[in-house]
């Protein structure tokens, strides 16, 4: 995998928030020319300047619903290969801010599709969305691939079209055109170097720095949990594989198997668990139910399509995506290395995903 995406210049919107933080890093150590598109670090702080990775990347700061500006730096930079991941993210936001969610989430998705089928270069794309793209009927079903899409809030909503946006440039253009074309719907992610409001992890963490307990709206919920590198290196082995192959493109689910898909308690008893061994500051949380908007208790995927196709398996459970995060977040807190720490864990990641084979 590091061969191939040595030189490759890749177009990755997104790339300062957490997600494309780690993906940019990870990119940068097998030297890819990194093309950055997106808004400025969303949260302070941020992994992407702990990481200095306006070093790394050729980095544009502007917004997807920008078409011309999109336009303009495809037109100069001509990547082969793009990854979407920008978006409004957050579910409690969405409710506060439906048509700025829907404006980021489809019309960005229709200014990256535009831009890619006007753009020769462009061989290989993936638009990364998320499990909540299904419509959700809260029962013990892990959703597969072929459900229906129709997710209940505006983010998830606005991600399931994402979806059939894509699923319509794909039908309508990139066939005709050649351009291998993806989409991953990727469950919650953890790790070191997320700061963003209502997420448990950095609600965790924060609380950790502060000295205070860890507040949870609703500790019954179940989410398919997993480290931000398992996915990560599902959507580097698509990209790939359909950049080879035609036939490997697809909609896939990338997640956890099954019994790491736990409820907001136990991974925060998981966190405070970790955080708490041989630390003189002691964390513990509390139920703090607030009645906000809605959001789904129970989320499951179905993760056999991408076993089957690319012969992939999570390496990383839960406990172990906990002590990454604690060790990075321990890291921050005394003020060592980030960036030592971080590409150690990609390293450490790699080595036990398959090591010379990456």
């Amino acid at each position: 995998m590091r061969n191939f995406f040595k030189n490759k210049r890749i177009l990755i919107t997104g790339h300062t928030g957490f997600k494309g933080s780690w993906l940019s890093e990870i990119l940068s150590l097998w030297g890819t020319d990194i093309i950055g598109y997106s808004l400025n670090p969303p949260t302070n702080p941020n992994l992407y300047d702990l990481l200095n990775l306006n070093t790394k990347v050729t980095s544009i700061i502007d917004d997807v619903r920008n078409l011309e500006g999109l336009k303009k730096t495809f037109n100069e930079y001509e990547p082969e290969l793009v990854i979407h991941m920008a978006a409004q993210p957050i579910v409690r936001t969405s409710y506060e801010r439906p048509v700025y969610t829907y404006e980021t989430n489809v019309m960005g998705t229709v200014n990256i599709c535009e831009c890619i089928r006007h753009t020769s270069s462009v061989k290989s794309f993936l638009n990364v969305t998320t499990d909540k793209v299904y419509e959700n009927i809260e029962s013990n079903h892990s959703y597969t691939e072929d459900e229906k899409l129709d997710g209940f809030d505006p983010y998830s909503n606005s991600k399931s079209c994402s979806e059939l946006v894509t699923h319509s440039y794909n039908n309508s253009f990139f066939q005709e055109l050649d351009i291998r074309c993806s989409t991953a719907r990727a469950g919650n992610v953890i790790g070191g170097g997320d700061f963003a409001k209502d997420r448990i992890i950095p609600d965790c963490v924060r609380a950790s720095i502060n000295g205070e307990d860890i507040l949870i709206r609703n500790p019954y919920s179940i989410r398919p949990y997993q480290h931000v590198l398992e996915p990560l290196f599902v959507y580097l082995t698509i990209i790939k594989e359909q950049y080879h192959e035609k036939s490997y493109s697809g909609y896939y689910n990338v997640g956890p198997d099954k019994e790491d898909c736990v409820t907001t308690g136990e991974i925060t008893d998981l966190y405070c668990n970790y955080f708490n061994k041989n630390n003189k500051k002691q964390v513990k949380w509390i139920n703090q139910y607030d009645e906000g908007p809605h959001e789904a208790t129970l989320l499951q995927l179905d993760n056999l399509k991408i076993k089957k196709v690319f012969g992939w398996n999570p390496i990383w459970n839960i406990e172990k995506a906990v002590e990454k995060t604690v060790e990075w977040t321990k890291t921050y807190m005394n003020d060592e290395d980030i960036t030592e720490c971080t590409d150690n864990q990609i390293n450490e990641y790699i080595k036990e995903r398959g090591g010379s084979d990456f």
